[in-house]
């Protein structure tokens, strides 16, 4: 079996190692989201351990050497790293605008929809520097990445415990 690394996405671990998305829940409740098949055949391609750990609020060598050890992998010796670095970081002035649609990731989810198609399809509709605000109980980190990479400003605060705001910028 391949070596299980940061980079490692959660679908390669779900296609490569038996039991693995109990061995993820397990690990973190969090990622009971895992039993959705439309996560696991989207969003679960895209989104890394590192992504991962970052959804789960965890530290993500921690993740890694938990998944490393349950397939039989040596831990990797690392310093501690912090899951996000812009996570502390003040909302940006724009972030203030009153956001032109809303979503809420989890009901997406439980309704075995796509968050990610819903919010490209809805940020489709926006005009450039309009807002949509997507809510959600974690940080939704590979949709963040995406969002970024098509050059969309984005900014997410953790109101509370389990209760994320992402705000997307269109471009």
């Amino acid at each position: 079996m391949k070596e299980i690394t940061l980079a490692t996405t959660i679908a390669d671990l779900l296609k490569n190692y038996e039991g693995m998305k109990d061995i993820l829940i397990g690990i973190n409740p969090k990622f009971k989201k895992l039993n959705n098949p439309v996560l696991r055949r989207t969003i679960a391609k895209l989104a890394t351990v590192k992504q991962a750990a970052i959804v789960g609020g965890m530290d993500a060598n921690d993740l890694l050497n938990q998944l490393r050890t349950a397939v039989g992998q040596e831990p990797l010796q690392t310093e501690r790293s912090e899951t996000d670095t812009k996570e502390h970081e003040p909302l940006p002035d724009w972030a203030k605008q009153t956001p032109k649609a809303t979503l809420n990731a989890n009901e997406i989810l439980d309704n075995e929809g796509n968050p990610l198609a819903e919010a490209n399809k809805t940020v489709r509709t926006l005009a450039s520097g309009e807002i949509l605000e997507i809510i959600s109980d974690f940080r939704p980190e590979p949709l963040i990445d995406e969002f970024t990479k098509k050059g969309h400003e984005v900014a997410v605060k953790e109101e509370k415990e389990d209760r994320f705001i992402t705000l997307i910028r269109k471009a």
